[in-house]
Formats: structure tokens, sequence, C-alpha cells
């Protein structure tokens, strides 16, 4: 079995600890925790975590997006959890800056005057790509924690894999290739997380 070696990009804003213990818990052989991704071809995969806001982590990462284009062209796993999978697309609603730009569409507010915001808590997934890597052994209507304030609006349907109802239907889990995206947190998801991570590292593990 491949020895599985995972960067926690640090955006500077909050504490990784629970997003490292999950991934250590589920298999991780070795967790680093980095503000470069100068040397990003030294670990298996790369977690873009939920913590911080999103002008401040496009600027922690945009001096190496150079690096980040080339995990992408070389398809090296990664995987966006809450703001860090608002990071990969166009805009968004909670800050000024462009994000990546990887996936088309954009970020905007939960509709504020139908539903509680933050959506903080316990809610299901409607599994629309029943082939999808990151979601491989998860039934149809599983549970999974949430904690955010906005949502992703994508232009590809293609790249949504599930979707939850909160105030209307949200996409909720992306993947393209091996870039995966989740809108809520694995690392507090009990047995559901627990299987998205040790899925995301039998990718990292080239097992798909």
């Amino acid at each position: 079995m491949r020895l599985n070696d995972i960067a926690i990009f640090d955006f500077g804003a909050g504490n990784l600890y629970s997003l490292k213990c999950s991934l250590e818990r589920n298999g991780a052989t070795k967790v680093s925790v980095i503000k470069s991704l100068k040397n990003i071809h030294k670990h298996d995969g790369l977690i873009l975590p939920g913590v911080g806001n999103f002008d401040p982590a496009i600027r922690s990462i945009q001096p190496y997006r150079r690096d980040f284009n080339k995990l992408l062209e070389k398809n090296f796993p990664i995987l966006g959890i809450c703001l860090g999978m608002e990071m990969l697309f166009n805009n968004s609603e909670e800050g000024k800056l462009e994000g990546l730009k990887i996936l088309n569409g954009r970020v905007i507010m939960l509709p504020i005057k139908k539903v509680k915001i933050p959506h903080m808590g316990w809610n299901n997934l409607e599994i629309t790509e029943k082939t999808c890597k990151i979601l491989h052994g998860l039934k149809d209507g599983c549970w999974v924690y949430f904690v955010h304030s906005y949502h992703v609006v994508s232009k590809d349907k293609k790249v949504i894999v599930a979707n939850s109802q909160y105030g209307g239907t949200i996409p909720v889990v992306v993947e393209k290739n091996n870039l995966f995206g989740t809108q809520f947190h694995p690392e507090k998801s009990g047995i559901n997380g627990a299987k998205i991570i040790k899925n995301f590292l039998t990718i990292c593990g080239g097992k798909y």
C-alpha cells in the first residue's frame, strides 16, 4: 500500500487541527501544513481548507498561481473544502478579488430571506453522479455537516456531483478529473466524512 503525504494549505486564518487529525485518523501517513506551493511536488495531495475569508485566502495563494496551474495540468489530487471549494470559481460576493477561475461560476450568499445564515448543522446529500470518485461508497441521502453563508452557482453542470436543500437546491460537491470540492466539512461529518477523506487518500495513492 502506498503511503500518503498530504499537504494542507494554510491561509493563516484559523486552526486546522481537526482536519489534520481526520486525515491522520483515516490513513494519511504524513500531513504537512504549508504556506507555499513551491515544493508541493513532494506531496501526494493538496487540500484547500474551509477556514478564513475569500479575499485574504486568494491573496495568500495568488503568488503560487503558476504552481497551482502546474498541479492541475498534472492531474494532481486537490480537495477544496467550503471556502477552499468556493475559491475554485470565478468570484464571490464575500470579496472583491477574482477567484482561481478553475471552475466556471460564482459564489453568492445563501437566501437570507428564506433561511438562517450561517447554515450550521447537518444536512443530507442528493448524489447526482453515482460514479464519482470522491463520494464512492456513500449512499444517496447520507448526512454531512455544514458551516457556511455562501454557495456556488456553477455554469458547468457536469462538475456538480451532489446537491443539498437549504432555501433551494445548492451544489455541495464538485468533481473534475482529480479536482474535488465539498461545501460541507468532511472532517466534521462523522463516518460519511471519514469515507470522503479515505476516498481522497485512495485517489492520492493512485488507486483510481
